[in-house]
């Protein structure tokens, strides 16, 4: 959410990034904007001004009484009625005016960095750098779902039965690579310094506000009935959440944490031959990054977390590529965002493993996380956050380039002691 100062100050800033994100019916929020705050700045200074007249008025009654002025003092009071009655109404008209300014506020998008490529939709996301070599093999390399089914290590036919489709059964040795990939993620980010965490998987409602968009809240969480509970869809939001309403110390920052956790999302509008089997499915679980930092850092800290990701795929020999996404193909809270994409020697192209986002103090001015300085200055803080892995997904790029013309996987030295030292699945 921006600030509606910059707004106020800045609106045709704020109109060429509207712009730029190919968002043009958002266009007239910027001037509603404007004209709420005005008015809801009216209100709250005609309000002062009464309340400070009524403490002048009281004390002319007081002095009027003194003096035996009853009559007088009778016309002084009528006005204190009158001015007590248009103070109800503007206290009663003041909220609902900053209740509409704020719903608007939350729709009009971040402004995006200078240097995010110009474009529609993810069609026109840029490829950055490649690290690795894709590689495709002379044999063919069965869908996922077969590789897994061939050791044993998935049944989807119970899961329709018991869940539904989106869901699934690990089974075996593939239940276990998957244990193993999230245990290796979660040390492999202790090592760089980050604090492990392991949070609530549901969240309240004006935590779901604070860290996402309505729109990406209606297409990816699941509500609890009843209850003022959201299933989350990524422990980014709960970490996130962790800070609301406080007040941190500059001296604490960067609060670097890394999250296990399952993960619930609808996946509405998921189609596709690459949408079956794990490519899109309703639970998963993931090992997450976030920073809370300070504004001049949140470049460097955005480079350091994508780069996370690229060296743990690159550790097990996935070869992967960092993509920027454009303009158009950004959350609406986003500055800057990379995808990173690992390669499928069976599609014989790149997909979606993770994504790092830099949300500068959007989602810090939503949950009101604010740093206190050195020098006694208070401001918002920076919040980023990045996917250091996220299973079963990660299974298919894993057995895919791993895979050996016999059928057997490979298993890479850093995962073999979470594997009770095996070096090959289907032997």
């Amino acid at each position: 959410m921006l600030d509606i100062k910059f707004v106020r100050e800045n609106p045709d800033i704020v109109k060429e990034n509207i712009k730029k994100k190919f968002q043009d019916d958002k266009l007239p929020l910027v001037d509603e904007a404007i004209a709420l705050d005005a008015e809801a700045r009216t209100i709250q200074q005609e309000a002062d001004d009464l309340r400070a007249k009524k403490n002048q008025i009281a004390k002319q009654i007081g002095a009027l009484m003194a003096q035996g002025k009853k009559d007088e003092a009778e016309v002084v009071k009528q006005e204190v009625a009158k001015n007590a009655a248009r103070l109800s109404e503007l206290e009663a008209k003041e909220p609902e005016v900053r209740e509409k300014l704020k719903k608007i506020m939350l729709t009009i998008p971040n402004i995006i960095a200078d240097d995010v490529p110009i474009g529609k939709d993810d069609s026109e996301n840029v490829e950055l750098e490649r690290f690795g070599e894709p590689v495709v093999p002379e044999f063919e390399v069965p869908y996922h779902t077969d590789i897994m089914e061939r050791l044993s290590g998935l049944d989807l036919d119970s899961a329709r039965k018991v869940a539904g489709n989106g869901f699934y059964y690990l089974m075996g040795d593939i239940a276990r690579l998957h244990s193993a990939i999230i245990s290796y993620a979660r040390d492999f980010m202790i090592d760089r310094g980050f604090i492990y965490c392991v949070p609530p998987f549901m969240i309240r409602g004006n935590v779901v506000d604070g860290v996402m968009s309505f729109a990406e809240m209606d297409a990816m969480m699941y509500k609890i009935e009843g209850e003022d509970l959201y299933l989350i869809g990524t422990s980014e939001h709960s970490m996130i959440g962790k800070f609301i309403d406080t007040m941190l110390s500059e001296e604490t920052l960067p609060q670097t944490l890394t999250s296990y956790s399952p993960c619930f999302r609808k996946e509405k509008g998921a189609h596709g031959i690459e949408e079956r089997g794990l490519y899109r499915i309703h639970q998963f679980e993931k090992q997450e990054m976030i920073v809370v930092c300070k504004p001049e850092e949140s470049m460097d800290w955005f480079h350091k977390l994508w780069r996370n990701t690229v060296d743990l795929f690159r550790s097990m020999d996935i070869p992967v590529r960092t993509i920027e996404c454009c303009s158009g193909d950004l959350a609406d809270l986003k500055v800057k965002s990379y995808d990173v994409e690992a390669w499928s020697p069976r599609q014989k192209k790149y997909f979606e493993v993770g994504s790092c986002s830099n949300l500068g103090d959007a989602q810090a001015r939503r949950l009101r996380i604010r740093v206190k300085g050195s020098d006694g200055n208070k401001y918002f803080a920076h919040t980023l956050n990045n996917t250091v892995v996220a299973p079963p997904r990660m299974l298919i790029a894993f057995l895919e380039n791993n895979l050996n013309a016999d059928g057997t996987v490979n298993i890479p030295t850093v995962l073999q002691p979470y594997m009770g030292g095996k070096t090959k699945l289907g032997e």
